[in-house]
């Protein structure tokens, strides 16, 4: 019998971001040459289904050392997965949140926000995310006593959780043996401060991050950065070689991966891997790691899965 006296080991949802697995992408690559071995990051794994949870906890502990309190509402801009993982992390540990959204939101992230009691703040659809990074500056420029703006596209923590978490363990999981980092550009945390730790650690790792190849483009959450408003944390000498995906090829590459690997990915994920494989494609040997930031639930109701493999 156990002692009546002990507590029972348990965790918060934020102890649970973060030790995602690593994938071996072994059947849409089987045909690349033999020395070469693809691998994904499973980012959906973590409690909000997205890699933006690291970020998104890396900047509410920042924002919790500089002084916040619960008479403070987390203030964000977001296309949805930061959205998500702001309001998960709210609701756990106490803290209201109000999230500035482009009005063509889908209808299931919209009902995830309301499930853990964010407040949506909506803003036109033709303006995606820089119209709502637009309008949280102004909310926040308008009530600074009421709103802790986090501002994920210039929050130095941002890309500072994937320099602590993201990118130690893909060196791990590797055993230190990567030679090439393949990530889409959104908010840039997620390259920036994985390709940060890597440089630190190899200074041969080659890092290639990820674009839409035009400015209307159906990627979610990833950005055409000649035509947007560039991160603040974007760092421009960091790239080796930029890839451009088409919003079809992403798509198509999105349905194979579900298809031909099991693996049921968001768009970007489908963008990532399509510039991943390309890159392996044209190789003789190398470990390349992507990353899969979410999952395609949130996606289904989209029509290219109506479409032929």
């Amino acid at each position: 019998m156990p002692s009546a006296t002990k507590s029972p080991k348990a965790s918060r949802v934020a102890d649970l971001i973060g030790d995602t697995p690593l994938l071996r992408l072994d059947r849409l690559a089987a045909h690349v040459a033999r020395g070469v071995r693809l691998y994904a990051k499973a980012e959906w794994q973590n409690p909000g289904g997205s890699v933006k949870d690291r970020a998104a906890l890396g900047m509410l502990r920042a924002a919790e050392r500089a002084g916040l309190t619960r008479d403070e509402v987390l203030l964000d801009a977001t296309s949805g997965n930061t959205g998500i993982a702001l309001a998960m992390l709210g609701a756990s540990e106490g803290y209201r949140v109000t999230l500035c959204v482009p009005a063509n939101l889908s209808t299931e992230r919209k009902r995830i926000l309301k499930a853990y009691g964010a407040e949506l703040v909506f803003t036109p659809a033709t303006e995606g995310t820089d119209g709502a990074q637009q309008r949280a500056k102004a909310l926040a420029a308008s009530e600074p006593r009421k709103y802790r703006y986090l501002d994920q596209y210039n929050n130095e923590a941002n890309w500072r959780a994937h320099l602590e978490s993201t990118g130690p363990e893909i060196w791990e999981q590797t055993a230190g043996t990567i030679t090439h980092f393949v990530a889409c550009l959104g908010t840039t945390g997620t390259f920036v401060g994985v390709g940060r730790y890597l440089r630190k650690m190899s200074r041969s790792v080659r890092l290639v991050g990820v674009q839409p190849d035009s400015p209307l483009h159906g990627v979610e959450g990833v950005k055409h950065l000649e035509t947007s408003l560039v991160p603040g944390i974007w760092d421009s000498n960091l790239a080796d070689e930029m890839m451009f995906v088409a919003t079809e090829d992403a798509q198509a590459a999105t349905r194979r991966l579900a298809r031909a690997e099991g693996i049921l990915v968001g768009t970007s994920s489908g963008a990532a891997f399509d510039a991943a494989l390309r890159l392996a494609e044209r190789i003789r040997e190398g470990v390349i790691v992507t990353v899969f930031p979410d999952a395609g639930a949130n996606y289904l109701g989209e029509r290219f899965w109506e479409e032929a493999p």
